[in-house]
């Protein structure tokens, strides 16, 4: 199925206010027909804000990262593109270094009024697998227009790590937006004033709201991990398997409060800030700022509604940032503002929360690595 196939067009979801969708809203495309699924949904599948996309049957490792681009499909890109075929039913190893394509058991056919956004999820980002959504006609990665009716597919390269995944093993995650969301600066200090949204005295909204990074190394004096080379497998599907240290290099504060990102090495770190999503809302972390230095912040940017909410259980969670640097080495300071949230209103209260109650894994965390390690 292609973006230019023709066929009834539902429209559903076309009244709603300008926002996110909630959790009953994508349950609700499901059953319209405008969010298609291969297999039905698994346990936890569905999120407050988002679903998680499930990898397909069959991965294809390509020659070199691509987008379809305008009049084009993924399928005709695969065609000139492709090295060679990998079943998934059984389980496969990615390499690290290596590009893979994967069609996904999720495909959509959106309404004029509907577009929708993707994200590595938590626990991807954490392993440092660069995953990007990919779909027909489209020229940007994780975006999908309004009106987008087609497959979609995941881009995947691991960076640090191999991984094992198969079938229905989620890295990436969608959000849907209806209609235009307008990111209002003066709207965010407002909600900030009523919801306090981070913690600190000395709050930063421009373009979002300020998250710094916590060098300090209280109580125990651990401010982070670098991620080890030529490690063992990480089964992407399996909790709390691998041991930190064969995989981790655990960093300890420096008198100076700072510490120098070597290039091209994978840091977990964690904000200064304990960070607050109301449910009214969803955030999503801006990924990378050149004007703040040469690094990249957090591959999966998705907050969802409920994260740091004391009713959820959620008091002073904290926001894992995932850094690399790239091309020269780079002097984090303590408190230096190493990211931004955006937060965007919900089209109505989702009928879930990110919380205890989910079993969500990263609820009140402090500096966290991914759910895999031990």
């Amino acid at each position: 199925m292609s973006a230019v196939m023709k066929k009834p067009r539902i429209k559903a979801v076309s009244k709603v206010p300008a926002g996110i969708l909630p959790a009953q809203a994508i349950r609700a495309l499901i059953d319209q027909g405008a969010l298609k699924i291969a297999k039905p949904l698994v346990d936890k599948q569905l999120q407050p804000a988002s679903i998680d996309l499930r990898l397909g049957v069959v991965a294809y490792r390509v020659r070199a990262s691509f987008l379809a681009g305008p009049g084009a499909t993924v399928d005709q890109k695969l065609s000139t593109l492709s090295l060679h075929e990998i079943p998934l039913e059984q389980g496969a190893v990615l390499e690290t270094g290596c590009v893979y394509v994967v069609p996904l058991l999720e495909s959509l056919d959106l309404t004029e009024h509907l577009s929708a956004a993707a994200n590595p999820k938590s626990s991807t980002g954490r392993l440092d697998v660069f995953t990007r959504v990919i779909a027909d006609g489209v020229g940007a990665f994780d975006q999908i227009p309004s009106g987008y009716r087609g497959p979609l597919y995941a881009e995947i390269c691991p960076q640090t790590f191999p991984v094992l995944v198969r079938t229905g093993s989620r890295l990436s995650q969608l959000r849907f937006r209806a209609g235009e969301i307008n990111h209002d600066d003066n709207a965010l200090r407002e909600l900030h004033r009523k919801q306090r949204l981070v913690s600190g005295a000395n709050i930063d909204i421009a373009g979002g709201i300020a998250v710094s990074v916590d060098l300090s190394g209280t109580p125990d004096g651990l401010v982070g991990y670098r991620a080890k080379r030529h490690t063992g497998l990480v089964d992407v599907d399996v909790v709390g398997a691998c041991p930190v240290l064969d995989y981790w290099e655990p960093i300890r504060a420096h008198a100076s409060g700072r510490l120098v990102l070597d290039p091209d090495e994978f840091y977990i770190l964690a904000s200064k800030e304990a960070v607050h999503v109301p449910p009214t809302h969803a955030a999503e972390m801006v990924p990378f700022n050149p004007l703040v230095g040469e690094f990249r912040v957090h591959y999966a940017g998705f907050f969802d509604p409920g994260f740091g909410h004391d009713a959820a259980g959620g008091h002073g969670s904290r926001a894992v940032l995932e850094v690399r640097s790239h091309k020269v080495p780079f002097v984090l300071e303590d408190g230096q503002v190493i990211g931004r949230l955006v937060y965007e209103p919900l089209t109505e209260v989702p009928s879930m929360l990110y919380g205890t109650d989910l079993g969500s894994h990263y609820q009140a965390q402090g500096l966290k690595l991914s759910k895999h390690f031990r």
